[in-house]
């Protein structure tokens, strides 16, 4: 059994996709838009104009995927209650990890030294994904 993430960026999953590529080397393993759907789409699932927004994205980030969409493009995306959590193989990788991250977003808890590793940092990106950064002692 897998448990995977699945983040609806409301609109902006195009931007996200492109995003996670430059900073964290993520590779997009699936991607299928709204327009490409073999059934008609339902009620409120894509808004008209929508056609060419994200329906559904697999993306590799390091050992993981993640699950992405556009979702109902309402340009409104709200991510709430959890965290993305990242484990970096040294302190020099968490720190280049949280700065891609953190270009256009918001520091939560700057990168510092804690009792449980020696570099740990939180940051919302710039969709407001929430990440952890850490290297595991």
């Amino acid at each position: 059994m897998q448990v995977q993430p699945y983040l609806f960026f409301d609109g902006r999953c195009d931007e996200a996709l492109e995003f996670y590529q430059s900073a964290l080397g993520a590779e997009v393993t699936m991607l299928m838009r709204f327009k490409d759907s073999p059934e008609p789409p339902t009620s409120g699932m894509c808004p008209p104009g929508a056609e060419d927004k994200v329906m559904h994205a697999s993306v590799r980030i390091g050992d993981a995927n993640v699950l992405a969409s556009d979702g109902r493009c309402q340009g409104r995306p709200s991510f709430q209650g959890f965290a993305l959590s990242l484990t970096a193989p040294n302190e020099a990788e968490a720190e280049r990890l949280f700065a891609a991250l953190g270009d256009g977003g918001q520091v939560q808890m700057p990168m510092s030294r804690t009792f449980f590793s020696p570099r740990f940092g939180m940051v919302a990106d710039r969709f407001g994904v929430p990440w952890m950064i850490y290297v595991a002692p």
